[in-house]
This record gives structure tokens, C-alpha cells and sequence, in this order.
């Protein structure tokens, strides 16, 4: 008998998961947002496929977004609650945002902590 329960440092979402609206990423790479700027808020998401178990605060896992199966590496998030629904095989949850990064961090995570290539958002756009 086998297991469908998958463990992960990365909360990795699209808009339609739960990624937050006001984290624009033409805007960000314009004017960057700071981590203050979404201290105080909790997030949701929802329906990530399988069941997941996240980092513990006061661990951080990392928070990308998917965008058209590219990810950017926006910063750290604490998880702060999980939903699993056992019939339909999905996640749900809230999260807190504990870092953004700046532009520049964004495009040289995936030389520190990701070596997929073609997961690498940035790599699109030239």
C-alpha cells in the first residue's frame, strides 16, 4: 500500500490557487514591494494537488508563484494552517508572508536554491 502524502519547503501557487492578487510582479519589478508591506496579512489558498505537508513556523518554506508552469521565487512564507481533503487528493491552507525578495534576489534563486532551468521564469523573458 502507498502513500500520496508529499512534504515540501515550497509553497508554490498560481492566482487561481490563491496567489495573492496585489503581489504584481510587473509592478514589483518596477517599484519593489518590502516584506512590511504584507506583514500583518494572512493569505489563503486552496486545491493544491495532492496532500502536502509544509515547514512548522518557525520554519521558513519558500513562496513562488506559477506563472504558465514558470516559477518566480518571491520570497518565505510561514505556514500557518493546512486542510487536507482525502477524497479529491488536495491542500488547502493560510499563510503569512515573512520576506520579499528584491528583483534581483528573485532572478538568482534558481542559481541558490533551484537548478531547473526550466522552471526559471526569468530565463522567458529574453
Amino acid at each position: 500500500m502507498g502513500s500520496f502524502i508529499e512534504t515540501n519547503d515550497t509553497l508554490q501557487i498560481t492566482k487561481e490557487q490563491g496567489f495573492p492578487a496585489e503581489l504584481d510582479l510587473k509592478r514589483h519589478l518596477k517599484n519593489p514591494f518590502k516584506s512590511g508591506d504584507f506583514s500583518e496579512k494572512i493569505f489563503e489558498f486552496k486545491n493544491k494537488k495532492d496532500i502536502r505537508i509544509y515547514q512548522a513556523p518557525p520554519c521558513r518554506n519558500f513562496f513562488v508563484e506559477n506563472i504558465g508552469g514558470k516559477w518566480v521565487y518571491w520570497g518565505l512564507a510561514h505556514i500557518l494552517e493546512v486542510r487536507h481533503d482525502y477524497v479529491n487528493k488536495t491542500t488547502s491552507g493560510k499563510f503569512k508572508i515573512i520576506h520579499i525578495n528584491t528583483p534581483e534576489e528573485m532572478k538568482q534563486m534558481f542559481q541558490l536554491a533551484d537548478q531547473r532551468p526550466e522552471f526559471n521564469y526569468f530565463t522567458c523573458l529574453k
